[in-house]
């Protein structure tokens, strides 16, 4: 039995994967409140852990291991989370203070790269795979024939921000217009001010009513992802991309209008068109705990980089 801590900004959803029921699935989820700060972070997920524990009747030291997934900088070779501002994390041994909690190995991984090896393994997927999370930030993981490909400096599939335009809005990472800043659930706020729950929703809602700067904000988006989609083929020539984050639950209201877009770039470039973009796209499918299960997939990893249980 192996547990995953997706550790998100809000809250914490954990699974139990049996690696005796074949293809990772989860056993037994929980979810509680992230917290704040390296004492209630840690506190929190071994809170988590000793729940899933005893659902699933196996005590913490019998377990195989447990990965974690956490936002922002990751070192997945010493489980050192060197920036998760969310989190309230700044170069905090999370790995070793939580194996040593736990008894257990326990291997720590980029959240993003978490889930697109949780796509992997949970979808049945083939090949090589590109996890494009449209969230509040822009971000993809990258699994290339199995095995999760971090870069030299842990920086691969930041495409969020690579610059796409010279005279575009400044992001947050300090450069100019990024693609975060057109393709992203920050991006929807920006580009349609409102004080609703959720600025995509409203943004699309208020283009399928007709509303004039509504519609050329929504091609600005769709346009943007669209951008995306083709630098991940373009880069890595992946053979699935699979979209998820908040915004996927727009569902085919987003996808929709992605997939048209593509369809408009292969009609005016035969060489876009050979690469048969839209085929390429598949939605996370809805409820699916993937970067807790990736965490769970990412802790069973047969290389040593797992954090070992101290006493």
């Amino acid at each position: 039995m192996r547990l995953g801590l997706d550790i998100g900004g809000t809250k914490i959803d954990a699974v139990a994967v049996d690696d005796d029921r074949g293809p990772a699935r989860p056993v037994h989820r929980v979810r509680l409140a992230s917290g704040f700060g390296a004492d209630e972070v840690l506190g929190n997920a071994v809170e988590a852990a000793q729940r899933l524990s005893a659902l699933t009747g196996v005590p913490l030291g019998g377990l195989a291991s447990v990965g974690v997934g956490v936002p922002g900088v990751v070192d997945a070779a010493t489980g050192r989370v060197g920036h998760a501002v969310n989190l309230g994390l700044v170069d905090s041994a999370l790995g070793t203070e939580l194996a040593h909690r736990l008894g257990v190995p326990v291997r720590v991984e980029n959240d993003v790269n978490a889930a697109a090896l949780g796509a992997w393994h949970t979808m049945s997927l083939q090949g090589s795979v590109a996890y494009l999370n449209l969230g509040t930030g822009l971000a993809a993981g990258l699994v290339l024939d199995g095995q999760v490909r971090r870069g030299a400096q842990g920086a691969a599939g930041e495409i969020g921000h690579v610059p796409v335009d010279p005279v575009g809005a400044w992001c947050a990472c300090g450069q100019r217009g990024c693609l975060e800043t057109v393709a992203s659930g920050s991006a929807a706020a920006r580009l349609w001010p409102t004080t609703a729950l959720h600025p995509a929703r409203a943004l699309l809602d208020a283009a399928a009513d007709g509303d004039h700067l509504a519609v050329q904000a929504r091609r600005t988006l769709v346009d943007g992802v669209a951008q995306a989609v083709r630098l991940l083929a373009l880069t890595v020539d992946v053979q699935t991309i699979v979209v998820g984050g908040g915004m996927s639950a727009l569902g085919d209201e987003l996808m929709g209008p992605v997939r048209e877009a593509l369809a408009d770039q292969a009609a005016a470039s035969s060489f876009i068109a050979s690469l048969d973009l839209a085929s390429r796209l598949v939605l996370l499918p809805a409820g699916l705990p993937a970067a807790a299960v990736g965490a769970a997939m990412a802790g069973a990893a047969a290389d040593p980089v797992a954090v070992a249980a101290t006493g």
